[in-house]
């Protein structure tokens, strides 16, 4: 069996929708798992309406919103399918229920029960057309499969459980070639409450999936034509990294390659499964390969930029050094408050690191300064560039302020701000 799977780009309206029936339809012989992420913008939608719930305000409109959207595209794609159209009703009259009653106290499971019915919502729709076009597939409820802690918006993957909930859950087929279709981004507690796995997290649930069925290979189809070692809007012109390693591949993606989530490929490595980024605008298109075959990667310069960064510096009040029991402190405060840390950086007084600048980064800083002094700096970016050269990292920092900077023998990081003028 092979994984297929589908991001929000791909499946964002009826067109997109038909698109995953034209790409299967070059795979005719083959037995495929295909998860799919939630449509579109979906996922944004549903964050707001969430805001909107945990602050008492009103959410009908947003709802209302998307349920007539993917009606619309349901009743495009599969307008005889009523037993998907029950389904779909169903799982709004379910969120309905959801949102008239008191929040549970804990907005990241209140984030994970409402966010998650986007992909639930996506492969009814999906699984409703492949049906309609003789695709054959069995719609899976990944929150049957994919036990995870109760670490709500991060959830971490029972792998030990998979074995138990694949041969309970997986269903049976009286021929080939198998199709199931199933969501990305979600699993749920021993006790069914349900999780998600980190924004983007649906590349994840691939290789989870790949990892449990010991699959021939995953593919990844995406609006671009493979892994290149730059954004192309940002960097023109790139070049396509055709062919590079599992170890390259988890180096970039933990950097903030946006083409591939970073806990995607150790499952995949450690089972020796390929990963291959393709097209579903241009299937001709030679894409990525990801594997341990690549022992000698292009020492092409790759270039990962996150906007949006605050960078903050923490000292202890009574100017004291910065030791083990005050970095074990601050390192409880990031984990408990879920703020994942970009780049650190420690001197004797003072301890440094760059977080994305979201309201959960702003009240820590509040938190931090009960104890430390806290200083920081918004409307940074952090660069990061692999197998660098002098030359390229003097045009990148050309005009800008650099507030931080590492360096190894293979990466070059800089915490960059606009230079001031005047």
């Amino acid at each position: 069996m092979k994984v297929f799977k589908f991001g929000g780009a791909s499946v964002k309206d009826a067109a997109g929708v038909r698109n995953v029936a034209k790409v299967l339809a070059h795979f005719p012989d083959d037995d495929l798992l295909i998860v799919v992420s939630a449509m579109g913008k979906s996922t944004n939608a549903l964050e707001e309406v969430v805001w909107a719930y945990v602050e008492g305000n009103e959410t009908k409109p947003q709802v209302e919103a998307l349920r007539t959207m993917h009606f619309a595209v349901l009743n495009e794609v599969a307008p005889a399918d009523d037993a998907a159209v029950n389904a779909l009703d169903q799982s709004f009259r379910d969120l309905q229920r959801v949102l008239a009653i008191r929040t549970s106290g804990d907005v990241d499971e209140d984030y994970d029960q409402i966010v998650s019915l986007g992909e639930v919502w996506s492969t009814l729709i999906v699984s409703a057309h492949l049906n309609a076009t003789g695709h054959a597939n069995h719609w899976l409820d990944a929150r049957k499969v994919v036990r995870t802690d109760d670490r709500f918006r991060d959830a971490r993957v029972q792998w030990e459980a998979l074995e138990g909930t694949c041969a309970e859950h997986l269903p049976s087929f009286d021929r080939s070639p198998k199709r199931i279709v199933t969501q990305g981004f979600i699993g749920s507690t021993d006790d069914g409450r349900t999780t998600t796995l980190g924004r983007e997290g649906s590349d994840f649930s691939a290789a989870i999936f790949a990892y449990a069925l010991d699959c021939e290979s995953v593919t990844i189809w995406k609006d671009v034509p493979g892994m290149f070692n730059a954004d192309p809007k940002r960097f023109p012109p790139t070049k396509l990294l055709s062919h590079i390693s599992y170890r390259e591949a988890i180096e970039l993606s933990y950097f903030g390659a946006s083409v591939i989530h970073p806990r995607t490929l150790q499952p995949l490595q450690k089972k020796g499964i390929p990963l291959y980024v393709r097209s579903f605008i241009d299937l001709d298109a030679p894409g990525s390969t990801i594997d341990d075959r690549s022992e000698n990667d292009s020492l092409i310069p790759s270039f990962i930029v996150k906007p949006r960064q605050l960078l903050i510096s923490i000292t202890p009040r009574d100017l004291s050094f910065i030791v083990e029991e005050n970095l074990s402190g601050i390192f409880s405060l990031f984990a408990a408050r879920n703020v994942r840390i970009d780049l650190m950086q420690n001197s004797a007084l003072a301890f440094s690191v760059a977080v994305d600048d979201n309201p959960r980064s702003r009240q820590l800083i509040e938190e931090l300064g009960a104890e430390y002094e806290v200083r920081y700096n918004d409307g940074c970016e952090l660069v990061t560039v692999r197998h660098y050269d002098e030359p390229t990292l003097t045009k990148l920092t050309a005009g800008k302020e650099v507030m931080l900077e590492q360096r190894s023998r293979t990466t070059a990081r800089f915490v960059l701000k606009a230079a001031a003028v005047g």
